[in-house]
């Protein structure tokens, strides 16, 4: 796989071990985008919508894909999901939940809130390689500002 350069990757995870195989995946196959982790949903909100500790970061610069855990601290996925998709800013960009949960429930909820991928840990790093691919050069984005000013 040929080298990926562009905007940042969300990655909202609070298992360092997750975290360290998800940034060992993207790098041995040369993703080099920004990877920003955040370890809770209310930092991961935070992030996208410029407040807390991101307050007066410019929220025009979006991620171009966030991979999303579930079961996450203070704030959970799905609601972290549910806000994103809530906000005509954000509302576009391409959410890939990337979780443990075996429960049929929040693939379920996942996708009705509009998670645009939904993908099982552990994962293969291949298959996973794959998926991040997708999401950073094959998939077509909408514009930066979902076609609000």
């Amino acid at each position: 796989m040929g080298t990926v350069k562009g905007r940042v990757i969300l990655l909202v995870e609070d298992n360092s071990d997750d975290e360290a195989l998800t940034l060992r995946a993207l790098k041995q196959n040369n993703i080099v985008n920004k990877v920003i982790v955040v370890r809770d949903g209310v930092e991961a909100l935070d992030f996208l919508f410029g407040t807390g500790a991101y307050e007066g970061r410019d929220i025009r610069d979006l991620p171009q894909v966030i991979f999303l855990d579930l079961k996450l601290p203070k704030v959970d996925g799905l609601e972290v999901l549910k806000r994103v998709r809530a906000d005509p800013r954000t509302k576009l960009l391409p959410v890939v939940i990337l979780t443990s949960s075996k429960e049929e429930q929040d693939l379920i909820a996942g996708y009705s809130l509009g998670a645009n991928s939904y993908i099982r840990k552990p994962v293969d790093f291949i298959q996973f390689a794959e998926a991040v691919l997708h999401w950073l050069v094959l998939n077509e984005q909408p514009p930066a500002n979902g076609g609000y000013e």
